[in-house]
């Protein structure tokens, strides 16, 4: 756990030692912490500078990006109360900018991952953020409705991999395609794949992600 960043977090440099290497900022899902998707993101590429960043609010043992707006009809309908969401993408925005400047990363290459609620918080980072984000694998999230077709070119050109699981009651796999469809319509690099699990990860899953981070590292 370190402190200097505006988020708690936690660093792993590259295993390739390069100056200035790129590097993947990781969002954990709710009720998770900083450690929670380390192990999958050190695996991603020799040469990516792990920022795993911890939610400002904690919830039970863990944290959260944002309260939810269960308004539209429960866990399955939920969408990110806005006050807290902006507010978590500003924060997200102020440590990508001091990780750059304290670990002397390369800031043309910087990509993100994010599960569940980081997932989410990746898709509105790529309208949000004024730092250029180069990739984004976003697993079993969905798009926030706020967002119209005008505000996702914003990230047009962008590579993106949607993850979903077709037997996922959490986040169900209609919502990920929903965000696949919607964001490339707006002119997005887009790799849909959906996979036989509920809210989680599998193996296949993850050799597709390192494969995709692997081709655009």
């Amino acid at each position: 756990m370190r402190t200097e960043l505006p988020l708690t977090y936690e660093f792993e440099p590259a295993k390739r030692d390069i100056p200035e290497p790129p590097v993947v900022v990781v969002l954990h899902g709710r009720g998770a912490d900083e450690r929670d998707l380390l192990p999958i993101a050190t695996e991603l590429h020799d040469e990516l500078a792990v920022i795993s960043l911890r939610a400002p609010t904690q919830l039970g043992p863990g944290y959260t990006w944002y309260e939810l707006d269960l308004s539209g009809g429960g866990m399955a309908a939920s969408q990110p109360d806005r006050a807290d969401y902006l507010e978590s993408l500003d924060l997200i925005e102020a440590s990508i900018e001091a990780a750059i400047d304290r670990y002397d990363l390369d800031r043309a290459r910087i990509g993100l991952l994010g599960f569940s609620q980081g997932a989410i918080m990746s898709f509105g980072a790529l309208v949000e953020l004024e730092v250029d984000i180069a990739w984004a694998a976003a697993l079993h999230g969905y798009l926030p409705a706020r967002y119209e077709r005008v505000d996702l070119e914003r990230a047009a050109g962008t590579p993106v991999f949607v993850a979903a699981g077709t037997n996922d009651e959490v986040i169900p796999a209609t919502r990920a395609e929903e965000a696949a469809g919607r964001l490339t319509e707006a002119g997005v690099d887009v790799t849909f794949r959906t996979y036989p699990i509920a809210h989680g990860t599998d193996p296949a899953e993850l050799a597709d992600v390192r494969s995709w981070v692997h081709e655009r590292v």
